[in-house]
């Protein structure tokens, strides 16, 4: 099997983290192959946003009703992309999530996507909009998700060819 398949079935969502730090060489891969992502017209919309400070860490797991665990992360990168410069920011700053996802896996960190946009937190306060005023983020930025990294503190077992589902194939010839 080649190396992507494998890290692609390894990539599993980790809701629990060791209290480990991530190493600075891991955290630079990884923001690396998010900036590999392709982006319509060559825009390269995205910026991001790391955070390792504890007490943003627990105000930013109250984003959303589901991010609970960003807290114990050791850190987590929030993607936001510039709507200014990219009418397809959203599909651009997914696949750098994407990219976020899988370079964390190959480095043996978890991760898990948490959802922003669209979303509120639980007093009903826009989640994107918290988030810019947390981070001081400018307007302009749409935030799309949140990325906890860190060693993880489950096993989930990788993915494997029973997960395959050939009925969602439709072939046209």
């Amino acid at each position: 099997m080649n190396k992507v398949v494998e890290v692609i079935r390894k990539r599993r969502s980790i809701r629990d983290y060791q209290n480990k730090p991530v190493e600075a060489e891991k955290l630079k891969a990884i923001l690396g192959s998010a900036q590999f992502a392709p982006s319509a017209n060559h825009k390269n919309p995205w910026q991001f946003w790391v955070v390792k400070n504890k007490n943003t860490l627990a105000q930013l797991a109250q984003a959303t009703p589901w991010g609970s665990f960003i807290a114990q992360a050791p850190l987590a990168i929030v993607v936001c992309a510039d709507e200014t410069l990219s009418r397809e920011w959203l599909e651009d700053a997914s696949i750098v999530g994407a990219h976020i996802y899988l370079e964390a896996t190959n480095q043996g960190l978890g991760t898990c996507w948490v959802q922003n946009r669209g979303s509120k937190n639980p007093q009903g306060e826009d989640s994107e909009k918290y988030i810019r005023n947390l981070l001081n983020i400018s307007d302009n930025f749409r935030v799309l998700a949140t990325f906890p990294i860190g060693y993880p503190a489950e096993e989930k077992p990788p993915h494997s060819d029973r997960d395959y589902q050939e009925g969602r194939i439709h072939l046209v010839e």
